[in-house]
């Protein structure tokens, strides 16, 4: 009898472990996200971005109160549903963190160049470009992408961001798509999702800003890009550039109708 349990009990070992090794990496995944979900460290930088957005700084000692996002000066909510845009005050298609960029500059008085040359996304005014651009993505939380397309500029930056998708080269001849224009690819235990065509799952273009839990810090789709592109071993983008926005521009029209979920968790 003791030897029939033991054989009972393996049989059940064994049953789990099967059960186990056929759950899939995004399960696994997702129940892991799910576990950090109330402690989500990104509404710390959600509540430094609004208290930035207030206060009066810079040169001029101004707040960003009066900063246009698109939908009127001031205006936050909805704004990042609707961003990259184009702009007829600067007479370009600006993404969040440039067009916060120009509103630092003209309203604040900062120096919108030196900033986008600092290249440390942890020092300088980096930190907060990235808090204010988590505290505007979370205004806009559970919204679907809508980005327009009716001026020539934002059509052009979309073609520019599609051609730039698809380019290949660098020493390991890659590209946006190599990563990301596969169904079912994955990095290590990392679903790779599909940003050629609407997500819908809110895993791209949706979900960033993000608080990547691996190294501990906030990042915005600026970083995210510029990370990408060292992935890829091509030279750094620039911050702000118009290679990343026409990126943005693909992506978030490809994107329309998928729910934001920003500021969310990351690996």
């Amino acid at each position: 009898m003791k030897s029939i349990s033991m054989i009972a009990v393996a049989l059940a070992l064994a049953a789990s472990m099967g059960a186990q090794a056929q759950k899939s990496s995004s399960d696994s995944i997702a129940e892991y996200r799910k576990m950090l979900e109330d402690g989500n460290p990104s509404e710390l930088f959600e509540v430094k971005g609004e208290e930035l957005w207030k206060k009066a700084r810079g040169p001029k000692n101004a707040s960003l109160e009066r900063c246009d996002l698109g939908k009127g000066p001031g205006v936050v909510k909805g704004a990042w549903a609707e961003l990259p845009r184009y702009f007829a005050d600067t007479g370009r298609v600006q993404d969040a963190e440039s067009r916060l960029l120009t509103c630092m500059e003209t309203l604040q008085g900062f120096n919108a160049a030196a900033i986008a040359k600092e290249q440390n996304f942890a020092k300088g005014e980096m930190p907060n470009l990235t808090a204010l651009a988590t505290w505007i993505s979370g205004q806009s939380k559970g919204l679907g992408f809508n980005l327009p397309q009716n001026h020539p500029q934002e059509r052009k930056m979309y073609a520019l961001g599609q051609k730039a998708f698809f380019f290949r080269g660098g020493p390991m001849d890659f590209s946006c798509a190599s990563c990301h224009g596969e169904e079912g690819k994955r990095i290590r235990l990392q679903d790779l999702p599909v940003l050629y065509k609407n997500p819908g799952d809110g895993l791209g273009m949706a979900a960033w800003p993000a608080y990547r839990v691996s190294n501990g810090q906030m990042w915005g789709m600026q970083q995210r890009l510029s990370d990408c592109y060292r992935l890829q071993r091509f030279p750094n983008p620039g911050y702000a550039s118009d290679v990343t926005i026409a990126l943005q521009s693909y992506m978030g029209v490809n994107s329309k109708g998928a729910k934001i979920i920003t500021p969310a968790l990351k690996r």
